[in-house]
């Protein structure tokens, strides 16, 4: 489709591989996390990035997020990282997704579908240490739960938990580690030995190397967004994404003139007002107060009320023109605005963010280095 209306969001797929590699330990393997359309960056080509920068499997959040990637010649493994719903055990099964398993109606439905296929299938134990968002919990009955899935037929390759807050509660994350090597030791102890063992999401990889295990599970930082509290400051992950536009109508307007929706924006002196032709439908976050973005090199202050196709941004007595390149998310001269702080002005995460730009937003992929 011809595209007409300037803003776009650009996904750079050298800055994916380049987090990959900065985020592999030495000593385990890394799934790169692609779920919600890789995390608003488009998940067919950042998973094919992740891949070449060295992740040996992909995880998704859904069943139809797994059969897309395999519907784009993706023949990597890949995780759901919930139990298959009812009805697309099948369908999941036939594609070669690996299904995560926690609850006896969740094997019981996953057993029926694989008998007709021949081999064991392959699936991951999760446990529930102390998250309690979906899990096998208590993580004590992994013993009795890993005979239930050998008496179905299906094998165990692996075994996982989810660290609820590894930013910054370390106390709390090496219980839950605690919870999860004690369920495993007693897995073995029952002649169970899964060959794979994983815990660590982006906070755990970047902060607690005694939660690599085999297998690290990152996701907001393969994008080179913070997972949390700052920790990934200096660390040298990039940035996949930039969010831009360009001016689309440019006024001089009087001071006490008032702006947008509501006359909220008073103009306290004379000011050339830019309008953006971007909006709360494409993710702009309507409740973003003292939002800025960049145009002509410098920080210019979003005005009034965000409208669902259109911002206005106060340029003071710059001189601005129609045409000129608008960066919401990105850098521009010397200047940058991250997805962080967009998402602090917006009392969100930069993750919410990111997701949650509009696919009526396109994106254009961008790549110096060549693929593997």
């Amino acid at each position: 489709m011809t595209r007409y209306r300037p803003t776009v969001v650009e996904v750079d797929l050298d800055a994916i591989r380049h987090n990959v590699r900065l985020l592999s330990p030495p000593n385990a393997d890394l799934m790169a996390i692609v779920k919600a359309d890789g995390y608003g960056h488009g998940a067919v080509a950042v998973s094919r990035a992740a891949l070449e920068g060295g992740a040996s499997r992909l995880g998704v959040a859904l069943v139809e997020e797994g059969l897309a990637l395999r519907e784009a010649g993706i023949a990597s493994p890949i995780l759901v990282l919930t139990e298959f719903p009812p009805g697309s055990e099948k369908e999941a099964l036939e594609a070669g997704l690996t299904p995560s398993v926690y609850s006896d109606d969740g094997l019981d439905r996953l057993s029926d579908a694989a008998r007709a296929l021949g081999p064991p299938i392959g699936v991951h134990v999760k446990l529930d240490t102390g998250m309690h968002r979906v899990g096998l919990w208590p993580p004590e009955d992994a013993p009795a739960f890993a005979r239930r899935i050998s008496d179905a037929g299906l094998e165990i390759e692996g075994v996982w938990t989810h660290f609820a807050d590894s930013e910054s509660d370390d106390e709390g994350t090496l219980v839950q580690l605690a919870r999860f090597r004690a369920a495993v030791d007693a897995l073995a102890a029952a002649g169970v030995r899964p060959a794979v063992l994983h815990a660590a999401n982006s906070g755990a990889t970047i902060r607690m190397p005694e939660t690599h295990l085999d297998m690290v599970r990152p996701g907001a930082a393969v994008y080179g967004l913070d997972p949390g509290g700052g920790i990934a400051e200096g660390l040298g992950l990039r940035a996949a994404l930039t969010w831009r536009s360009a001016v689309s109508m440019v006024k001089r307007l009087p001071a006490g003139e008032r702006l947008s929706y509501g006359g909220r924006y008073e103009l306290e002196r004379p000011s050339t007002i830019a309008t953006v032709p971007v909006g709360y439908d494409d993710g702009y976050p309507r409740t973003a107060r003292d939002a800025e973005v960049l145009i002509g090199g410098a920080r210019r202050p979003v005005a009034g009320t965000i409208t669902m196709d259109q911002i206005l941004v106060d340029c003071g007595d710059a001189d601005v023109g129609v045409g000129d390149e608008v960066v919401m998310i990105g850098a521009q001269g010397d200047e940058r605005i991250t997805a962080d702080e967009l998402a602090e002005r917006a009392g969100t995460i930069a993750r919410a963010v990111a997701t949650g730009i509009g696919t009526r937003v396109p994106r254009e992929i961008v790549s110096a280095e060549a693929p593997a």
